[in-house]
Order: structure tokens, then sequence, then C-alpha cells
């Protein structure tokens, strides 16, 4: 495990990353980089940056993707009428690739060898995520850590 230098986490600053992040520090003793997207959530940003800090982490992205998230996900999956149910909108399943996307260039910027999500296995954001990954980088390092802790 310990060949990982860096890793490009997706990160909320919420319980599950907030261990993730932890997690990553002690077990691949490997940099950590942080990124939160703002799609909207707006003050749920600058706590989700202050805790990165308390953790100990210098690089942090916190950056502004709503424009691009309306104009080149949600107004295509509405004109697609993509509904869950025929009722729910996918705001957050279509998000993913997004996350995906500038954590593989925040990757390439920063040198880091992995990415890793917080997606547990219940839903579909586990295969968001990482075809986005896999996609746009083929060769870069995914850390899943759902599937890798033994939970009973």
């Amino acid at each position: 495990m310990s060949d990982i230098k860096k890793v490009v986490l997706a990160y909320s600053g919420g319980l599950d990353t907030s261990i993730i992040l932890k997690w990553l520090q002690e077990t691949y003793r490997c940099e950590v980089v942080t990124f939160t997207a703002d799609l909207g959530q707006g003050e749920e940003l600058e706590p989700a940056r202050r805790k990165a800090e308390l953790l100990g982490i210098k690089d942090i992205y916190v950056e502004d993707l709503r424009e691009e998230f309306v104009r080149d996900y949600v107004f295509p999956m509405f004109r697609a009428n993509a509904l869950y149910e025929g009722v729910y909108l996918l705001g957050t399943s279509i998000a993913r690739p997004l996350i995906a996307k500038r954590q593989i260039e925040i990757a390439a910027e920063t040198g880091a060898d992995a990415v890793c999500h917080g997606a547990t296995g219940k839903g579909n954001d586990q295969v968001r995520f990482e075809l986005g990954y896999y996609a746009l980088n083929p060769d870069i390092r995914v850390i899943a850590p759902w599937r890798e802790w033994d939970l009973n």
C-alpha cells in the first residue's frame, strides 16, 4: 500500500470523508489533497475547508463548479428527461462524473498518483466515480475505502 505517494480525495467535510482522510494518512502514509466541489450547497463549503486544515491538509481545493454543472450536466439531463422512477431528479448522480473529472485534473496538476472517493456500496456512486476516473486516466490508482474495510 505504501507505493502511493499522493491521493486526491473527494472531500465533503462530513464524517465519512473526514474518517477516510485520516485513514488514508495512516494506512497509506501518503500526502492527501482534498477537493470539495461547490455545486450549490452554499454554507457547507467553508466548514469543509476548515476541517481539512485542522486535519493537517496543505493542498485544499474548494472550487465553484456550479456553472459547468448546470450547463454541461443538468441541462442535458433535463433535455433527456432523465428522472429516476419518473419522478426524482438525478442531481447527485449526475454530479459524480464532474467531480471525478476535476479530481483527475487536480491529480495531474499536483502529481498525485491516486484518487479516492467515499461512496459506499449502497448505490451506484462507486461506479459513477470510477468510470469517470478510468475514462479520463486509465492508469490512475483508485482507492475505495468502503471496499477495503472489513466492516460487518
